[in-house]
């Protein structure tokens, strides 16, 4: 991305009240936006002029929001694309993930934390963090994760996760050096939306410590943030 001029924002979204105050926000926030109606219209768009990241809902006419990821990944361009899903459906934001998205926000959602995913998935593309979401295999310092197989090994010594642990080490070494608060977490990978069920992600993150043998003192992979959430510190990479 040119960091001498406005990043590129693309809006896809069927709804003309969304696209019109989201627009409006992000030029005030210093970006350089453009909207398409649907994502038909939104994959003519990036093919004229792709941009450095496109906003995207799910629910649509024409193409829908996991349609459009599909078709995009299938170009290989691995612009960063940041869903706008509904609330409630969990196994919309999971196939999603799964499917390409790098982000995702639920409908309805304050303007102000998208501004702040959007910014926050720019900084991983300018830190060259874009491949990971399309990589077979991530490492961070001797961890190695598998993600076609979903096995983790530390060295040469496979490591043994629950599912959940599984789930929640693969999305936050996909998001190094972000803070993701307990409920976010908890929204994204078990489809809760409710802070009383945070005890959950401490649970599993107590879990990763235990089996990567991470001290959470002095963490070389999870850091607590203290109020806020948890953090991958590790420098990732492909391969």
């Amino acid at each position: 991305m040119d960091t001498t001029t406005r990043p590129k924002i693309l809006i896809v979204d069927d709804d003309e009240a969304i696209t019109v105050a989201l627009a409006a926000l992000l030029g005030r926030s210093g970006f350089d936006v453009r909207v398409a109606e649907d994502g038909r219209a939104g994959l003519v768009e990036v093919e004229r002029d792709v941009p450095d990241l496109v906003v995207c809902d799910v629910l649509m006419p024409h193409i829908d929001g996991r349609e459009f990821v599909r078709r995009v990944r299938a170009r290989q361009l691995w612009l960063p694309i940041i869903l706008l899903t509904q609330v409630g459906e969990s196994w919309e934001r999971s196939a999603a993930l799964d499917e390409g998205a790098d982000d995702y926000l639920n409908k309805p959602f304050d303007p102000h934390e998208l501004i702040s995913r959007v910014r926050a998935v720019l900084r991983r593309t300018a830190q060259g963090a874009a491949p990971l979401r399309s990589a077979e295999r991530l490492r961070a310092h001797d961890l190695t994760i598998d993600r076609t197989s979903r096995r983790v090994w530390r060295g040469d010594q496979e490591l043994l996760l629950t599912p959940k642990a599984y789930v929640l080490l693969e999305y936050l070494i996909l998001h190094p050096q972000e803070v993701h608060s307990r409920d976010r977490l908890l929204s994204a990978l078990w489809g809760f939306d409710f802070a009383s069920s945070s005890r959950a992600v401490d649970h599993r993150v107590a879990e990763l410590r235990r089996v990567l043998g991470d001290n959470a003192t002095d963490p070389r992979f999870i850091e607590t943030a203290q109020s806020l959430g948890y953090r991958f510190l590790a420098p990732v990479v492909t391969g």
